[in-house]
């Protein structure tokens, strides 16, 4: 079931909801990089408290589903229902993530980090007022009806400023 449905706009003179929210991804991506840049090899290999995974593991996760984020979001702002996506599937690419990444450098997720949040902050751009505007069922949050905005602020433009916050804060304790 589609609340609200209209064709995914052509690429946008940028509007300035959009416009606004990749400029915050990018700060939040920018952030997390000049963090994770001071770091020590010690602290890149530490193993964050009540996650498990490390530091340099968690960097690299946020720069590495930036695409799927995005591509969720763009599936809402064409009005399609996002189906069969669950917190255990979630859990699950995370561990998955974490498994294959234990020797990330932090060369290469930064390298990510910067490549997959400037694409995220394009995509967002190349949305338009109506586009962010567009709701429909998402599975994620129990099939409720959720707009294209809600779903990149909760999750693209929010997930590098979540994590930046727990590193930190690992980090300090």
């Amino acid at each position: 079931m589609t609340v609200n449905s209209s064709p995914l706009s052509a690429p946008a003179a940028a509007c300035a909801r959009a416009e606004a929210l990749a400029g915050r991804l990018e700060q939040g991506a920018q952030a997390l990089a000049a963090f994770a840049s001071t770091l020590t090899d010690t602290q890149w290999r530490m193993p964050v408290p009540k996650d498990g995974r490390t530091v340099g593991v968690i960097v690299h996760h946020v720069a590495s589903v930036y695409p799927l984020e995005i591509q969720l979001a763009q599936k809402l702002a064409a009005g399609q229902s996002i189906e069969g996506v669950t917190m255990d599937d979630v859990h699950a690419m995370n561990a998955r993530h974490a498994d294959e990444n234990r020797g990330i450098t932090k060369e290469a997720a930064l390298e990510l980090l910067a490549r997959n949040s400037a694409a995220a902050a394009a995509a967002i751009r190349a949305l338009s007022d109506e586009d962010l505007a567009i709701a429909a069922p998402v599975s994620l949050y129990g099939g409720v009806p959720l707009t294209c905005q809600f779903l990149l602020e909760d999750h693209a433009v929010r997930h590098s400023y979540h994590h930046l916050g727990g590193l930190t804060r690992a980090l300090s304790a």
